[in-house]
């Protein structure tokens, strides 16, 4: 008895040793973290800045693209609904959430009808993201010829990867047109932020020769769960200018540069001059982006956030959230939150001229556990358009002084401290 006691102690030794190896690894990235500030070097304006980010982190920066952009689903839909019924040689998406509802099945029959038709349609969903798309609406694509792909689903040998999850949201239209932002398909996503139920967000059309680059890191997904690399002109077909804005599709992964997001945000602030704007639906700073925010502040940038209110679909984030906000206060920020109903924007506007958008949060999951994408543009007329979209979304929300935040109750600070301890993980 004494022989059998010993061998079951060993074998639960055994697996509990396995399974807290993987919890380590499913919590962990193998690439070194960001640990010293970014010193400032250029101007945002300046040549050298833009250098930079074509060269040593993204893609180029290419000229010859139009922007539109789109809030709230009323607006958002119809454009990526009529490009799909529209394409003629393909159509790749990739997204998070895809649930159900009235907008689930208006893609799934898009998509089906273009699949019948004879295009080639790929669809890429997050295995998590996706775990309440309606099994119907899959069925029924797969039927019409779309092939779809789900991204890193769990097996018991390869559990780390679980938490890399793909959080990009790509549309791209026989390699011509592009659609990213914050939007997943969910009815969350549809109407005009009206009520609780329908939420504020923003998406943007693209045309020009950056769309290449947007199908780039589609494929860059793709290949990693089909193995098929999809390279033909009907994916890449030579594109003409379409307007006069610069552009470039950054990305980010665990596999791959985990940090890049993470520094292209840090190499930008450091860069400002005058302005930052933050629309974040998830902002839950690090140590070392809030110390590049306070630098900005404390050389004459004026910085805006906009982050969600009382309604969000996760208090915990909002916890952790405000439980880094005080150095921002108290160095001048205006941290203001949305009140009429979930902020789901991930707008990022500096001096006039950059703004990032696409899927990237600013929290550390974008920063290092998750696949973003976001596409940086350069054109100050644009970010005009968003600034003033960004001063609409302000007269909304409700801002927070330094010395409302210091007086909250104690209460709601213990629990957003506590919110706080799992911050590398948010």
């Amino acid at each position: 008895m004494r022989r059998r006691g010993s061998l079951r102690a060993i074998v639960w030794t055994f697996v509990l040793t396995v399974a807290a190896t993987l919890l380590v690894l499913n919590f962990t990235s193998g690439e070194k973290k960001l640990d010293e500030q970014v010193k400032r070097e250029y101007a945002l304006h300046d040549a050298q800045y833009q250098r930079a980010l074509g060269v040593m982190l993204g893609p180029p920066i290419t000229g010859g693209n139009r922007f539109e952009a789109f809030q709230n689903g009323d607006k958002i839909f119809p454009p990526m609904l009529a490009a799909i019924r529209g394409a003629k040689r393909s159509i790749t998406f990739e997204t998070y959430i895809y649930w159900s509802g009235d907008i689930g099945r208006q893609f799934a029959d898009a998509l089906s009808e273009r699949a019948r038709a004879g295009v080639k349609v790929h669809v890429l969903l997050d295995w998590v993201g996706s775990a309440k798309v309606d099994a119907d609406f899959v069925r029924e694509m797969e039927s019409a010829g779309v092939q779809i792909r789900k991204f890193h689903k769990p097996s018991w040998y390869d559990i780390a990867r679980m938490n890399n999850r793909t959080h990009r949201k790509l549309l791209v239209v026989d390699g011509r047109t592009g659609f990213t932002g914050g939007v997943g398909i969910a009815p969350e996503w549809t109407g005009n932020a009206q009520d609780a139920e329908h939420w504020r967000d923003s998406h943007y059309k693209v045309e020009g020769p950056v769309v290449a680059q947007m199908q780039a890191v589609f494929m860059d997904n793709w290949v990693k769960v089909s193995g098929d690399v999809l390279h033909g002109e009907i994916y890449f077909p030579p594109i003409s200018a379409a307007g006069d804005g610069r552009a470039q599709m950054f990305s980010s992964s665990p596999s791959g540069g985990s940090e890049s997001m993470h520094l292209m945000y840090l190499l930008s602030i450091a860069a400002a001059t005058k302005t930052i704007d933050l629309s974040s639906a998830y902002f839950v700073p690090d140590d070392l982006t809030v110390g590049a925010l306070v630098a900005a502040m404390k050389r004459g940038v004026r910085l805006r956030i906009i982050t969600p209110g009382p309604i969000i679909d996760s208090q915990t984030v909002r916890g952790a959230s405000r439980a880094a906000w005080g150095p921002l206060l108290e160095a001048g920020a205006e941290i203001s939150e949305y009140q009429p109903t979930m902020f789901h924007c991930k707008v990022f506007t500096v001096d006039g001229l950059l703004v990032s958008v696409g899927s990237t949060n600013f929290d550390n999951r974008s920063f290092r556990l998750n696949d973003e994408a976001n596409l940086n543009i350069y054109d100050e007329a644009f970010a005009a358009e968003q600034t003033a979209q960004f001063e609409a979304d302000l007269r909304q929300s409700r801002r927070l002084t330094y010395e409302a935040w210091k007086d909250r109750p104690l209460r709601e600070k213990a629990m957003e401290h506590l919110a706080a301890l799992l911050s590398s993980q948010l």
